[in-house]
């Protein structure tokens, strides 16, 4: 639709439009002259390029905490990670948080989280439900939240990794949380 015109009962429709909006940042007064022997003012910003204009900028980083046990990091030996790959490993314990609300969900992880370290369990599996489909709003609310809880968990420092779990526990739609032994 760029570039095209509009035609005359377009244009006093818009004209309607524009009329009755109040602008977000009113035209500003123009700068008086300067004294004279003071220094210039300083140019006025450049504009964004067109493909910037417009855009929301980015997100902030994820805190240190929250990331810990978003991002796969090199906790595990590659015999673990052959071995969850391959679904060899049985989970120890099995959580199941389809049909909670989030702060249901929440709640069960921290309570599952806190009976598996308890039981000095090795491996949590924890089943989520498959990520959203595109254009299916509300699902997969609880797989996005999952590595912010467990980020945040008071018991991140017993997590030693988060890996993706076998087609055979659950696949795309859960989670093997690998905990540390205690100490």
């Amino acid at each position: 639709m760029a570039g095209r015109r509009l035609d005359a009962e377009e244009r006093a429709l818009w004209r309607k439009v524009t009329a009755t909006v109040r602008p977000l940042h009113p035209e500003r007064p123009a700068p008086a002259e300067p004294a004279a022997g003071s220094p210039p003012p300083a140019p006025p910003p450049k504009p964004l390029p067109k493909s910037r204009q417009g855009r929301v900028p980015p997100p902030p980083p994820p805190s240190p905490r929250a990331s810990a046990a978003a991002e796969p990091a090199d906790t595990l030996d590659g015999g673990w990670d052959r071995r969850l790959r391959r679904g060899i490993v049985a989970p120890d314990r099995t959580i199941d948080l389809h049909g909670h609300t989030l702060a249901g969900a929440h709640a069960a992880l921290e309570a599952a989280l806190a009976s598996a370290i308890a039981a000095d369990a090795r491996v949590l599996l924890v089943v989520t439900g498959r990520a959203p489909r595109p254009g299916a709003p509300g699902r997969g609310l609880i797989r996005a939240a999952i590595d912010d809880w467990l980020g945040a968990s008071g018991w991140s420092s017993r997590i030693a990794a988060v890996r993706a779990a076998h087609p055979r526990h659950g696949g795309a739609g859960a989670l093997y949380v690998v905990l540390r032994r205690r100490r």
